[in-house]
């Protein structure tokens, strides 16, 4: 018998006022279910808001080392789980064994980096312009956090944006992606079992429309951290401007790979085929574009069909597998309507197009790694984020018709060369419009200390991971000690 799974609110499992509730299942084998979920609505929301805002006044006057110590455990306890909790994200997600591994170690790098930064939350002192007096700034929590995340990365993005949040001294109302809930509810299971205290974290399943925009609308959620679609990223940065409410918006890609004509081919083959079929492609930061240099075009394109084509599709739970389902029915035939647009669009399908059906793929939502060339860069297949296996390859003369390419899209998420010649690299760091750029390495693999975000319609300018996800969970604080003894106007005394 699945599980049934409920809402943690101030501390108690409770199920969701209206009753409702919605079901989880193996994208790989739609049978099996996994458990079913309270479908909440805005009285849950309502609850958990209340539970967090009356938390955050004890929460925020925990000293922010003690914080770090319960942070530590929660590192701890992931350690000793992450074998289980891989297993479940890939039952519920669909992505292989390998990646639901990473996934968690990008969880457990972030609790450990986050339990060191509680004793780095430096303020500023500088010199004042008048005698006598004394300037300093500090960092103060906020208040109560809306956590809103995707379901491609149900552990790692949940960490980036709770643990900085809470460490701070912040509380925290969670809205996990219903494709994803189970090992949202691990999560929050494990902060509870650390010692994080009774409202100071709280989870709500559900939609986004009740449960998502319930946070985003509610007066007294100071802030929210939304990752997603840039559609459904604008709305709710028109709806928080309301109560402006600050906001931090991690949204879409439309990633790309250039090689030159001296890169490294075997080593620039293995990047492609991870940075595009990763995940599925289901990765904001997936290699979704393969621009090629014209000497060595038509050799790569055969090496990189040969090595598609030989990608083993599965249950991600088995060993053999290298690619994984679409997270649902939905994600599958929104990746299909694109391949049918570049078709209708002229593009040249090489590898791919198609459902994978074949035996136990039946049973699940499987999509062919997909490959197109002839794709000119404005077509929609090369504008647009797809968020599937789907690769279009663009072929240019000179690194600034490239660099051009890369830049022609309204995303500026990541991107990456593959070249021997330092000049062409430095070029690239400076002049490719992006938030993060690889040499020599695909568009994936992000690490928790170093910053992550985009730029253009890739978000709004904060950034998750590192040292700067810790400004956008504090307010800087400014503090003048005057020791002398008499009124000084600042600068009219100057």
């Amino acid at each position: 018998m699945a599980k049934k799974y409920q809402n943690f609110i101030n501390g108690k499992w409770v199920d969701a006022k209206s009753g409702k509730t919605f079901e989880n299942r193996n994208p790989a084998n739609w049978d099996e279910l996994i458990g079913t979920f309270p479908k909440s609505g805005i009285e849950d929301v309502n609850e958990a808001v209340a539970a967090a805002r009356k938390a955050f006044e004890k929460w925020r006057l925990v000293p922010a080392p003690k914080r770090g110590e319960i942070m530590k455990k929660v590192g701890d306890i992931l350690v000793a789980r992450k074998e289980e909790i891989a297993t479940l994200m890939t039952r519920e997600m669909g992505k292989v064994l390998m990646e639901t591994r990473g996934d968690v170690q990008e969880g457990i790098d972030t609790a450990y980096y986050a339990a060191s930064e509680t004793r780095r939350l430096f303020g500023h002192t500088v010199p004042s312009e008048l005698p006598n007096k004394f300037n300093m700034s500090i960092r103060i929590p906020i208040g109560v956090a809306g956590v809103i995340t995707p379901w491609n990365f149900p552990m790692a993005i949940p960490t980036w944006k709770i643990f900085p949040a809470i460490v701070c001294g912040n509380t925290v109302v969670f809205k996990p992606a219903s494709d994803t809930p189970a090992t949202a509810t691990l999560l929050v299971e494990i902060l509870a079992e650390a010692g994080v205290p009774e409202g100071v974290v709280n989870i709500v399943h559900g939609g986004g429309g009740e449960v998502g925009m319930g946070i985003v609308n509610h007066p007294d959620v100071d802030l929210v951290s939304f990752t997603g679609g840039t559609d459904v990223g604008i709305k709710i940065s028109e709806a928080a401007a309301k109560t402006l409410k600050r906001v931090s918006l991690e949204l879409g890609g439309k990633n790309a790979v250039i090689i030159m004509d001296d890169a490294d081919l075997d080593l620039a083959l293995e990047g492609v085929i991870w940075g595009a079929f990763g995940t599925t492609g289901q990765r904001c930061t997936a290699t979704s574009r393969l621009l090629l240099q014209e000497k060595i075009y038509d050799k790569f394109m055969d090496m990189l069909v040969k090595k598609t084509k030989s990608l083993k599709l599965g249950n991600g739970l088995y060993p053999e597998t290298q690619v994984g389902p679409c997270v649902n029915e939905g994600q599958r035939k929104s990746v299909h309507s694109y391949v049918e647009i570049g078709l209708s669009e002229g593009a040249k399908l090489v590898c791919g197009g198609k459902f994978a059906t074949d035996g136990e793929l039946s049973k699940g939502w499987f999509y062919e790694p997909t490959i197109f060339e002839n794709v000119n860069p404005n077509m929609k297949i090369a504008q647009e984020e797809i968020f599937g296996p789907v690769l279009s390859v663009i072929r240019f003369k000179n690194l600034e018709e490239a660099i051009d390419i890369v830049n022609g899209t309204i995303y500026g998420l990541s991107s990456s060369i593959y070249t021997r010649n330092v000049n062409d690299a430095f070029l690239a760091i400076r002049d490719i419009k992006a938030g993060i750029t690889y040499i020599n390495a695909p568009t994936i693999g992000a690490e928790a200390h170093m910053p992550f975000g985009g730029v253009k319609k890739t978000g709004n300018g904060h950034r998750e991971g590192g040292w700067t996800v810790y400004d956008f969970y504090t307010e800087w604080k400014t503090v003048y000690v005057d020791y002398s003894g008499r009124l000084q106007k600042a600068q009219i005394d100057t």
